[in-house]
């Protein structure tokens, strides 16, 4: 068994390596060993159709090899090259005339990510035992072999080669998550999650403005900076984190790269400090699945998003998830992981903070009730998705109030925000001014109990809104929340007209699901798909970091409600 760093130094051009060497492995995460086997497999057999499908989903993820390492860029005097000789000077060999990318151990032959260098070229020379020729090969390329080794022997045809490729994708690769091996398509999946992450992390994700390597990082909580390290980390650095806005800046300036904040805590005097010293600002926030447990109670988060356009609730600009839902193709596979992740939510009862419980009054059967149910959830009055989403309505008393005129024979259930309720946050609205508008008041629970319950929802900007889409609930919205505008929601605010397509529901969950966010995984430290972590939430794996604080947290939030009640507010 070989650990997570070894993996990563397998593949120096002109090592001897055994003949079991994966092409498949992992990135160096930091003090993580998740190991992966070093055993041979049975030579597997397929057909011609097997394995181009499979050579096609590695071509799209390009994953395989050091993916990590640092991208190549061709000059500007020169077009696509000709030669990639890996080998040392000694047994280079001659090359006819044509550019030429000479990768020696004396100029650090693992330099670079294979896949930003051999779609540029025609021809690799290398050893048998460096993984760029399985690469080369898949992609096509005429390889010359110079010495015997695992992927490939002098003289041998692009068949044989190609064979080779097709054996080494099918080495083990042990789940980091659970038990056994992964397929080689799932090991690709995961791969090409983990690079996502790190191509956003360097400043190589597609589509997006901003090419700087995040380096340093501000406004970040106590509670969740280890968990905002092992998100932004990136091989060969370290994200420097600042409690100062402007020794920040000056430390992304002088380390040449981005720096990170949370959206709130951006001013238009560190907006300007950033721009002066030609510093990108990257918005990190809350993600969609956060915890189990209110982020009030400092619970650290689990998601997040990192955006290097804007942030997605607020819609006077694109963002990276405006963009992803308007441009992006979603491939068949990626569309059935949506439909199955949807499915998987609703089943768990799982939202924002954690998985349901027994609803404590459910309502009758759908098919038993004479009246439409409408839930109308409560928000955090100052919260920035209601201040740059709401269009100018951040009460929500007036919010209740205008769901009633909308739906004056439906029976109302009215939601306070449970941060609100908690008496860390701004907008509680008294329960006999709530009754004049709502037929009910809903506390405790979750929200995704309330959901199946319900045959509508209002909102402004709540995450719920999204939440009520996935299990089939006609969602009215207020304001501009990111899920407005796609043709899925009746929609009251004046939505951007760069929202130009309409998407189904499974194309909504994978823009924001599937490939905005990012995950961690509770048990391991490590980056994770979403399904993993939707897994550890419903199996009560998710365990809170920080547990002793959250007790100190409620007992605070009790005091406060005992303050606010004296002034005149509901205890």
């Amino acid at each position: 068994m070989v650990g997570l760093q070894q993996v990563a130094d397998f593949g120096l051009g002109g090592a001897a390596l055994t003949s079991s060497q994966p092409l498949l492995h992992a990135p160096p995460f930091p003090d993580l060993e998740p190991c992966f086997n070093e055993q041979n497999t049975p030579n597997p057999t397929s057909d011609s159709g097997v394995r181009e499908a499979l050579f096609a989903s590695l071509r799209e993820a390009k994953v395989g090899g050091a993916f990590w390492l640092p991208k190549w860029t061709p000059g500007p005097d020169r077009g696509a090259l000709t030669y990639v000789v890996r080998c040392a000077e000694r047994d280079g060999p001659e090359t006819a005339a044509g550019p030429t990318l000479r990768l020696a151990p004396d100029d650090n032959i693992n330099a670079f990510d294979p896949w930003s260098v051999l779609p540029h070229a025609k021809r690799l020379i290398a050893h048998g035992s460096d993984e760029w020729i399985a690469i080369a090969a898949i992609l096509g390329l005429e390889v010359e072999v110079l010495s015997p080794g695992p992927f490939g022997e002098p003289g041998e045809t692009r068949e044989a080669l190609e064979t080779r490729a097709f054996q080494a994708l099918h080495r083990p690769f042990p789940d980091p998550f659970g038990e056994g091996d992964l397929s080689p398509e799932d090991a690709i999946t995961l791969l090409s999650d983990w690079r996502r992450v790190l191509d956003g992390n360097t400043g190589h994700a597609p589509g997006t403005s901003s090419q700087q390597r995040i380096v340093a990082a501000c406004g970040m909580s106590w509670w969740k900076r280890d968990e905002i390290r092992r998100f932004l980390w990136s091989p060969g650095s370290e994200l420097a984190l600042h409690r100062s806005a402007t020794r920040a800046v000056d430390a992304a300036a002088r380390l040449g790269g981005a720096l990170a904040v949370w959206p709130s805590r951006i001013s238009p005097d560190l907006e300007e400090k950033a721009r002066a010293k030609g510093v990108d600002l990257v918005r990190v926030e809350d993600g969609f699945v956060r915890s189990v447990g209110l982020g009030s109670d400092l619970v650290p988060p689990l998601s997040v998003i990192v955006d290097r356009t804007g942030i997605h609730y607020d819609p006077s600009r694109p963002s990276d998830l405006e963009r992803l839902l308007n441009e992006e193709t979603f491939s068949a596979a990626t569309l059935e992981r949506a439909a199955h992740l949807r499915a998987t939510i609703v089943e768990a009862r799982i939202s924002k903070y954690g998985a349901g419980s027994e609803p404590t009054a459910p309502a009758p059967s759908k098919a038993n009730r004479t009246k439409r149910i409408v839930l109308v959830p409560g928000q955090v009055e100052d919260d920035m998705s209601v201040l740059l989403g709401g269009q100018g309505l951040a009460s929500n008393l007036e919010l209740l109030h205008r769901a009633r005129k909308l739906e004056p024979d439906a029976e109302i259930w009215w939601r306070p925000h449970p941060d609100v309720d908690a008496g860390h946050r701004k907008g509680a609205v008294d329960d006999d001014a709530a009754m004049e508008h709502a037929n009910r008041i809903v506390r405790g629970g979750s929200m995704s109990d309330l959901l199946d319950q319900v045959d509508a929802l209002h909102t402004l900007t709540s995450l719920s809104g999204f939440e009520a889409l996935l299990r089939g609930c006609d969602v009215t919205c207020h304001g501009v929340p990111f899920y407005a505008g796609w043709g899925l929601t009746r929609d009251l605010g004046v939505v951007p007209d760069r929202r130009a397509r309409k998407l189904s529901l499974d194309e909504l969950v994978a823009g924001v699901l599937l490939l905005y966010p990012r995950y961690l995984d509770p048990v391991t430290g490590l980056p994770c798909p979403a399904e993993t972590l939707i897994a550890r939430v419903a199996q009560g794996e998710a365990e809170n970091r920080l547990g002793w604080v959250q007790p100190v947290r409620q007992f605070q939030g009790r005091i406060m409600r005992r303050i606010r009640a004296i002034g005149g507010g509901r205890p």
